[in-house]
């Protein structure tokens, strides 16, 4: 890739690239070397972002605090095309930036057209209620922006989450100050300057790349936003909490999963087996709704586990754009979190039963860890119970139905579960008992269900994203009560 297709090393406030002075590496985690630079915020740029986006809302800088409701569907329809014009550079930005195999980084930048597309449908059709009260009464209620949304993201879905965040605030009429996680941003930045350039106010959009415990903590404690939404870990998400709370900020959070998969002996085990290999192997399973746990009833555990380690054998594990079945992780401090855990793992007697390869055209300097399929783990081990963010499959054998219930509900996280079986009964059953936000039943993932409302429980966070309730998430309630006698 040509470096004159990066996006600018500069910050964007008021719709204005800013040198902010500093700049941080990008690098390929391909092969862990520098392909260009970024820029590196300071709270002083974070200010001024906050003071333009709010400007931008107030009517002050520009008409965004005029635009109908029309208006901001029509701009975003007019986006999203934007996005799909652009879509091969933007997909190689992401292979490159994040490692990914080039055909999911690909499916990335569509789903971000379509969260586009998707909000654009829905900003005219947002509504509040009447209310039936006394007699002489006549009480409504209005959903309103909130105002000032500020945006920390994660790198392991940059394009994604850039639609599903700044779609919803957009088009329910909030502006944005948006802080990309500095491990990979190059798309998030491309997809911040095609907005400038497809007409959207000044200050509307503001993007300022740099450092979690700078610009991030900045911008999380800052006392002039209005709504904060944090995707990443739980740590960091307590921290970003906190800090939100010292000026009563709402906030949305979703901080990742342990997800299970329960595959009873009824099940359709072809259309499982492929669901559980996807599940875990996406993204190098560096994503929070990954399916790392699988549960299988015993009367097809053998044969199920056997099909899964030749399936694990046979994965290979390459740079981005050779579209292998999985790319590197993120970067060397990921790499090697995942490499002790797993050392630790055998050390305490937990079987590999079969891991991928790492294919000839891999760098030996890039972040690779191939997959591993664990077998006979403890009750309560590290690797059912922490997110790992990695291609490691933890499995366990369940008796029965309470069983499998009370594994899949042994994690202190509660984000995705996939159920597999025919028996109706038991899919209901398990769908009310199982503690998780969303619950898929014969699949898993949905195929990224833009439509549907994702968010988790439990240390997997709080707040709805995605679907009607994502739009919603992003306008408060006003009651008006009119007395008229």
């Amino acid at each position: 890739m040509d470096v004159a297709e990066f996006p600018p090393q500069a910050a964007l406030i008021g719709n204005q690239w800013i040198d902010t002075g500093a700049t941080l590496e990008v690098e390929a985690p391909a092969r862990a070397e520098t392909v260009t630079r970024i820029a590196r915020c300071g709270a002083d740029h974070v200010d001024e972002a906050v003071a333009t986006a709010r400007h931008a809302f107030t009517g002050e800088l520009g008409e965004w605090a005029r635009w109908s409701a029309r208006q901001r569907s029509a701009w975003l329809y007019a986006f999203a095309e934007a996005i799909e014009t652009h879509h091969e550079n933007l997909s190689a930005l992401e292979c490159l930036d994040t490692g990914k195999p080039l055909t999911q980084a690909r499916a990335d930048i569509k789903a971000c057209a379509h969260y586009f597309r998707f909000y654009a449908g829905g900003a005219d059709k947002l509504h509040g209620e009447t209310l039936p009260f006394e007699e002489g009464y006549t009480v409504l209620t209005l959903r309103e922006p909130y105002g000032v949304c500020a945006q920390i993201t994660p790198w392991n879905y940059p394009a994604q989450i850039f639609g599903r965040c700044v779609a919803a605030a957009l088009a329910t009429g909030n502006t944005v100050v948006l802080k990309p996680a500095e491990d990979a941003c190059l798309s998030v930045l491309s997809l911040a300057k095609l907005a400038v350039e497809s007409g959207l106010p000044p200050g509307v959009l503001n993007v300022v790349p740099g450092l979690g415990h700078e610009a991030g903590a900045a911008l999380a404690a800052h006392p002039a936003i209005d709504h904060l939404s944090f995707t990443g870990s739980p740590e960091t998400g307590t921290q970003v909490a906190q800090a939100a709370a010292e000026h009563h900020v709402p906030v949305t959070l979703e901080l990742g999963g342990k997800s299970p998969q329960i595959v009873f002996d009824d099940a359709d085990l072809e259309s499982a087996f492929d669901a559980v290999v996807r599940g875990i192997i996406q993204n190098a399973g560096q994503t929070c709704s990954a399916g790392s746990r699988l549960l299988v009833q015993r009367g097809v555990s053998e044969t199920f586990i056997e099909r899964l380690a030749e399936r694990f054998s046979a994965l290979r594990c390459a740079p981005g754009e050779e579209d292998a079945d999985c790319g590197p992780l993120i970067n060397a401090r990921q790499k090697a979190r995942l490499d002790e855990r797993l050392a630790r793992a055998k050390a305490d007697g937990i079987r590999v039963a079969a891991k991928g390869q790492l294919d000839e055209r891999a760098s030996p300097a890039g972040h690779f860890v191939v997959p591993h399929l664990l077998t006979e783990i403890p009750d309560g081990h590290t690797v059912l119970r922490e997110e790992l963010f990695g291609p490691v499959l933890a499995v366990q054998i369940f008796d029965d139905e309470a069983q499998a219930q009370h594994l899949a509900n042994a994690t202190d996280f509660g984000l995705c579960a996939g159920i597999w079986t025919r028996d109706g009964g038991r899919q209901l059953r398990l769908a009310r008992g199982i503690r998780s936000g969303q619950v898929f039943v014969n699949n898993y993932g949905a195929g990224g269900g833009v439509e549907l409302p994702f968010g988790g429980v439990g240390r997997s966070g709080f707040g709805r994203e995605k679907g009607f309730e994502g739009l919603r998430s992003y306008t408060r309630i006003k009651t008006v009560a009119l007395r008229h006698g």
